[in-house]
């Protein structure tokens, strides 16, 4: 199929741009009506077992960025997420999302329908993100620093296309368990027919209050070249303070390239403020590191064997948040990110010594 010229592109921004229009006052209205005359919200129950009315969510991300090593900055609109979901049963789940700006690009994020056969039990179907790894799946909104993590961003960063079963355990300790089959091509090449399974599951584990383990496994195959990842990772709270560190490692089929290796470990203090426009103020740290990293697609056009598309490098970040809420709603955030590259190692120009002050709003 030829690649879609620059007209097309945009007549289809176009038209995602009108959708969103289109949807959002019926939304509002839906939401009105989900409202009795006393100002209060009808229970579900009395919509006749059907709450079909869509929830409108959205993620503001605006941030600016200035380089030390090239005295230069930039503004970015880093994400302008906006989501649909809601129930069409009480069984049945939807959502929808689109990300308006994901650093200038238009992208459909989640696309997906969710049925409860049984109790405990979710089967999701459509495009979303797959269950691997703690950092890589959070939201925009629920992330702790400005710049995700190289696991969150370049690892272990996988949306695709597929069948997902969640269950949670009835056990005493939360266990909640997450598997699926996916394409393994990403979310722009759905019509290629797959002989290989390309797979995710995800287990997390609420030791004792406060004290999470997680495990994952994935197994995706974008081109010839199999890649095999392994996850663990482990977060604590208590009091003010959030604790987190997680380990990947990944493996290429045929010794096409070599292993992968990354680090992600940060801490989190929480100090509440009783003055001014802020609740609270957090203090941040973070160390993360990986080594040299192919995608399994990018290929050298001489030998034909994996290039590297990410360099081994490691890490400091440090930085302070200004919230206008206990949770991630409103967040003011001021990071340094230190970088440390290996000899050999090319630094993207985006991936070097920076100071950035970002402003997320959650709605």
């Amino acid at each position: 199929m030829p690649p879609k010229t620059y007209r097309q592109q945009e007549t289809m921004k176009k038209n995602i741009l009108l959708l969103l229009m289109a949807l959002l006052p019926l939304a509002t209205q839906a939401q009105e009506k989900a409202i009795n005359e006393d100002g209060k919200k009808i229970n579900k129950e009395k919509l006749e077992g059907k709450d079909y009315l869509p929830e409108v969510h959205g993620t503001i991300r605006a941030k600016y960025e200035y380089q030390t090593g090239m005295n230069a900055g930039r503004f970015e609109v880093r994400n302008a997420r906006v989501s649909l979901t809601g129930n069409i049963l009480p069984s049945v789940a939807y959502k929808a999302e689109i990300d308006l700006s994901d650093e200038g690009q238009i992208k459909m994020l989640d696309a997906y329908a969710r049925i409860f056969p049984l109790k405990g039990l979710a089967v999701t179907a459509g495009q979303m993100r797959v269950p691997f790894t703690i950092d890589a799946h959070r939201s925009p909104h629920q992330q702790y620093f400005a710049n995700r993590s190289f696991i969150a961003k370049q690892v272990g960063n996988v949306r695709d296309v597929g069948l997902t079963l969640g269950y949670k355990l009835p056990t005493d300790m939360p266990v909640t368990i997450e598997g699926g089959l996916y394409n393994g091509t990403g979310l722009t090449n759905q019509k290629v027919w797959h002989k290989e399974v390309n797979y995710s599951a995800k287990a997390a584990m609420f030791l004792t209050q406060g004290l999470n383990l997680t495990l994952s496994v994935q197994a995706i195959q974008p081109e010839d070249i199999r890649m095999q990842s392994y996850d663990i990772g482990a977060y604590y709270e208590f009091g003010r303070f959030h604790i987190e560190g997680e380990y990947l490692y990944k493996t290429y089929s045929k010794n096409a390239f070599d292993d992968v290796q990354a680090v992600d470990a940060f801490i989190n203090y929480d100090l509440p403020l009783k003055n001014g426009p802020f609740t609270k103020m957090s203090f941040l740290a973070r160390y993360d590191m990986m080594t040299d990293q192919s995608d399994a697609k990018t290929t050298d056009e001489t030998t034909g064997a994996l290039v590297t598309t990410d360099y081994k490098r490691q890490r400091l970040t440090g930085g302070i948040t200004f919230s206008l809420s206990k949770a991630f709603r409103t967040d003011l955030r001021l990071n340094f990110e230190k970088y440390f590259y290996a000899k050999h190692s090319i630094a993207k120009e985006s991936e070097q010594d920076k100071v950035v002050l970002e402003l997320m709003v959650r709605f």
